[in-house]
């Protein structure tokens, strides 16, 4: 069965060199975290910098691309056997855990949450400062809802992976003072989220994360362009 999503109106991000070839996909995951203590879910976004290159301005999903120091990054819990084989199914044995930890480092790089467990660790690189606040990474915590690959008329791609979490997997709700490389973060129902300044791919996330809720069974969608159009199907 083929998900069906709408078009995207028009690529975002700096356009291709004319005449270059198209630009490899960066590996990348991004995480949509939920919460449901109120009368509707809300959803955590952050705003970016008027300053990147790409998406300025717009809210979105904490997440960023694979470090290196992903692949050799402690966890308190793996990932569910369903995930971990999806990710398998896709992406060489390993990437897809690597890709996991990413969201979850890039979520307190980005905004100052902890999506993990207590514990000790010897996280190295970007993983020392995780590690300094006693906290080591809940891979347990997260779910595909899909995949998207970044036009290629555009000179900057991403190979995106969009996970979900429930907030009540984070160690608190307080954003760690002094952390956060978004510009702001909030919480959004989905009507509220909808109406900000939102890339496209985030909209079309965001209407996703609500049909899943009504639907678990729903198959996740996995989003790519081909002839310069996107062609939506299942993962």
């Amino acid at each position: 069965m083929n998900a069906q999503a709408p078009a995207p109106h028009k690529p975002e991000g700096p356009p291709r060199i004319p005449g270059a070839r198209a630009v490899r996909p960066k590996n990348a995951a991004t995480v949509m975290i939920i919460r449901r203590d109120a009368a509707k879910p809300r959803v955590l976004m952050g705003k970016r910098h008027g300053g990147h290159s790409f998406m300025p301005d717009r809210w979105v999903f904490p997440g960023g691309r694979i470090d290196r120091s992903d692949y050799r990054a402690p966890f308190a819990t793996d990932l569910r056997p369903d995930v971990g084989d999806l990710f398998n199914k896709h992406l060489p044995v390993g990437r897809g855990r690597a890709l996991a930890l990413a969201a979850v480092r890039e979520t307190w790089e980005e905004t100052g949450l902890l999506l993990g467990k207590p514990g000790e660790s010897r996280g190295t690189g970007p993983w020392k400062d995780f590690a300094a606040q006693g906290v080591v990474a809940d891979l347990e915590a997260l779910d595909v809802i899909a995949r998207a690959i970044t036009p290629p008329q555009v000179g900057k791609r991403f190979d995106t992976w969009f996970l979900l979490a429930d907030a009540e997997r984070l160690t608190s709700l307080e954003r760690q003072a002094d952390c956060g490389e978004l510009e702001e973060i909030a919480w959004f129902d989905f009507d509220e989220a909808m109406d900000l300044q939102l890339p496209a791919v985030t909209r079309m996330m965001i209407k996703e994360a609500g049909e899943r809720m009504k639907d678990p069974s729903r198959p996740k969608l996995f989003l790519r362009f081909k002839d310069n159009s996107m062609k939506p199907t299942s993962l």
